[in-house]
């Protein structure tokens, strides 16, 4: 006779607390964000409508995973506050971005650039006050980039798509490649943890 399966969790947080624990969404973000970099850098004279395509998109996936893996963290409603707010903020960013298109490459800089600073922010504050988090010194590293890009974006707005759509995929592979080895680390410390509670 079988054991009765585990009853699946029907509580919202915590659906979306298991979810958010899997090492597939950074994975999988990490994926498409380099995949846009790759186009970017591919076919950087492109107008500026695809280029807000893209980057609009990627902005509201970002969103929806930040939003996820704001109910994995255990450092406090704080914490979670903020990555809630990072994720409506990159939410906003987006459908701003994906209504304006033809906007001018100045006011798409000044969007990311200031999504860019105030996520790295938050990152590297997540990151500096939590010291059991995996990856921490990656996080700190990504989050220290990420407040890098957004002042020189801020300082610096960029006079042309095709120097902007550069600069973004540039920045979108490099961050690509840091979010998937960041979900292979998360991986890596999610089989210790079942090995250890076995």
């Amino acid at each position: 006779m079988t054991a009765p399966s585990r009853p699946a969790p029907t509580d919202p947080q915590d659906l979306l607390t298991g979810l958010g624990r899997s090492w597939l969404w950074p994975l999988s973000f990490g994926v498409l964000t380099l995949v846009a970099g790759i186009v970017m850098l591919a076919w950087p004279e492109e107008t500026t409508r695809v280029v807000a395509i893209i980057i609009g998109l990627q902005l509201l996936v970002a969103g929806a995973v930040r939003f996820v893996t704001a109910f994995t963290h255990e450092d406090g409603t704080g914490g979670r506050v903020l990555h809630v707010l990072i994720a409506l903020l990159s939410v906003v960013a987006g459908v701003l971005v994906l209504r304006h298109q033809l906007q001018t490459v100045g006011f798409l800089a000044i969007v990311v650039g200031l999504y860019w600073l105030l996520a790295g922010i938050v990152t590297l504050f997540v990151a500096i006050s939590t010291k059991s988090m995996p990856g921490r010194g990656l996080a700190v590293f990504l989050g220290a980039i990420g407040v890098i890009a957004g002042i020189v974006v801020l300082a610096y707005p960029v006079e042309s798509a095709v120097a902007l759509a550069r600069l973004l995929g540039l920045w979108l592979l490099l961050l690509g490649l840091i979010e998937i080895g960041g979900a292979f680390v998360l991986r890596s410390a999610v089989r210790r943890t079942e090995v250890q509670m076995r």
